[in-house]
């Protein structure tokens, strides 16, 4: 396996340990939807919070979170739709977008944006 999906994998972890220290409760991790996947959904207090985890190893080039494209966005409102319907939730929703970016072997930079962008209507 490619030295990046290692990195993306460890950074989804320290995200989801992260987001479970918050008090949210994860309901699905890696949900597939038309050969794409969604990389963490879960529950904080009454909103369904779809999560988007961007693993780096600096910021010298970009932001994490500035690698997130319109295209993207497009696709998470589109799986989220899906999942509302299969699943009959019928909660707000919010997306966020968490950044991890290792400092050392132990330590993360980890960034959490809550509401980082809205489902436009098209």
């Amino acid at each position: 396996m490619a030295d990046h999906n290692e990195l993306g994998r460890q950074g989804e972890q320290v995200a989801a340990d992260f987001l479970r220290d918050k008090g949210f409760r994860i309901i699905a991790r890696n949900w597939r939807f038309k050969h794409k996947e969604v990389d963490i959904i879960a529950f904080d207090g009454d909103y369904l919070v779809v999560i988007e985890v961007r693993t780096r190893t600096s910021s010298n080039w970009e932001h994490p979170r500035e690698s997130i494209t319109p295209g993207k966005i497009r696709f998470l409102v589109h799986a989220t739709e899906e999942y509302v319907i299969q699943h009959k939730i019928d909660n707000k929703i919010r997306f966020d977008v968490v950044t991890c970016m290792p400092i050392d072997e132990t330590k993360w930079d980890i960034d959490h944006i809550e509401g980082a962008f809205t489902a436009q209507v098209e």
